[in-house]
């Protein structure tokens, strides 16, 4: 047991993951600065759960020295949680340089695929499978023109040997093969979600689309790819083809990480340096900001829902909550979700408390609960859309101002001043402030 706070100092807070939050820390000796991720020791509830983290640090040590794997330095673990010291990476998120730097080509994608696809090259070569490669989990180095993107996220990866094959639901909803949902897969996810994600770069959208996950995942498993609408008809038929067979539906069909490298279209100046039409840049933007914005915009839905709507969520909020405390704890959910008739595996059940549980506490409040549960659908309800809008309009003006936005915003924690801003501009799009 070493306590890590001996040796850096914490500083503030620099984004918060499915399993903890990662700081900012400064050596108290070298007044060098690193992330530290955080993983609180009450979510680690079982021996399962401690080897997800042991495994974790396994595989981090395994791969660090590779260009475009963030380095892990080193792990602590006292009576309140594992700490794991990496290398600060201070260079932004994918898409926020890409949005921040305006000209766009289809060689600058070409370029961040290569690293993506490296990586998986790597993991794969060292008998690692990813299983939650998204844009998110890749940060730029530096804020230089030449800065290595690096993953930093291998909460959920595994070791493996080929011919094994994994049923756990695991990853994130657009970027989920569509074997996984089918729960019998290999390494070949990763080449799927490497292809989601060129195909965001080409197109600022993701190939499948709803406004639930269940919708999400319907449209993975039909697999109807659009390559027809803009800006598809000017983009290279040679970048629409690497795609395509990343995102073959049958895994043994898909391009293994060599194969993508060695793709016409991904060698150094195979793709085309002419800019890419700007409406890419605008969706991206969007995409970006929605996926923060309907976190708040479902939490208002749901302090605003009437009795009635709630009475059977209410109820099985209470079945759960055995010690009547107003909050369901891990165990509480695990032994609740089988009265209910949901069979599932006890890594699943972690990852619906983890994505319940949005202020990261370790239980479940009723609204957090109410808010997991109802159906994405009451979304497109307009009395409920009308309440969320109202909740924002503080002043009744029939308009939401920045300063309304940006208060809801705050309140919920969706994060520094800066990205604040960035959301707001995003979501402004005709740019009256309102």
């Amino acid at each position: 047991m070493e306590d890590v706070r001996n040796t850096y100092i914490f500083g503030r807070e620099l984004g918060r993951g499915q399993f903890g939050v990662t700081y900012l820390v400064t050596h108290k000796e070298t007044k060098q600065q690193f992330a530290c991720k955080s993983i609180a020791s009450r979510k680690l509830i079982n021996r399962d759960d401690i080897e997800d983290v042991r495994r974790e640090v396994q595989i981090m040590h395994h791969l660090t020295g590779h260009r475009n794997i963030v380095e892990l330095k080193g792990a602590y673990e006292d009576q309140h949680s594992v700490n794991l010291i990496m290398e600060l990476c201070e260079g932004g998120e994918l898409f926020d340089r890409i949005i921040a730097k305006g000209h766009y080509s289809e060689r600058a994608a070409a370029n961040l695929c290569r690293q993506i696809v490296t990586v998986v090259h790597n993991c794969h070569t060292m008998g690692v499978i990813h299983r939650d490669l998204k844009p998110e989990n890749f940060l730029f180095l530096s804020t230089h023109e030449d800065s290595p993107l690096k993953a930093t996220d291998f909460g959920l990866s595994v070791f493996f040997k080929p011919g094994d094959v994994f049923k756990d639901l695991v990853g994130s909803a657009y970027y989920v093969a569509p074997e996984v949902l089918r729960r019998n897969y290999g390494a070949e996810v990763d080449i799927w979600s490497a292809g989601v994600i060129l195909y965001v770069l080409l197109s600022g959208v993701p190939p499948f689309w709803g406004d639930t996950e269940q919708v999400i995942f319907d449209s993975v498993l039909r697999g109807h790819i659009d390559f027809s609408s803009d800006p598809w008809s000017s983009i290279s038929s040679s970048a629409k083809d690497l795609v395509k067979q990343m995102l073959r539906a049958d895994p043994k069909e898909r391009l293994s990480a060599v194969e993508v490298l060695n793709h016409p279209w991904m060698r150094e100046d195979g793709a085309s340096d002419k800019p890419l039409d700007i409406a890419v840049l605008t969706r991206m933007k969007q995409f970006r900001a929605m996926n923060k914005l309907k976190k708040v915009a479902l939490k208002v839905i749901a302090e605003n829902l009437s009795e009635e709507e709630i009475m059977g969520l209410k109820e099985m909020f209470k079945s759960m909550d055995t010690d009547n405390s107003g909050t369901i704890l891990f165990e509480e959910l695990k032994a609740g979700l089988p009265k209910l008739g949901t069979k599932l595996s006890e890594s699943e059940v972690r990852q619906l408390m983890e994505a319940a549980d949005v202020d990261g506490n370790g239980t479940i409040d009723y609204i957090e609960f109410i808010t997991a549960t109802m159906h994405m659908n009451r979304m497109e309800r307009e009395d409920h859309l009308y309440k969320a809008f109202e909740y924002f309009d503080k002043d009744k003006s029939g308009y939401i101002t920045m300063k309304e936005l940006e208060q809801a915003l705050m309140k919920y924690n969706m994060g520094d001043a800066k990205t604040i801003k960035e959301i707001i501009v995003e979501v402004d799009t005709d740019h009256d402030q309102l």
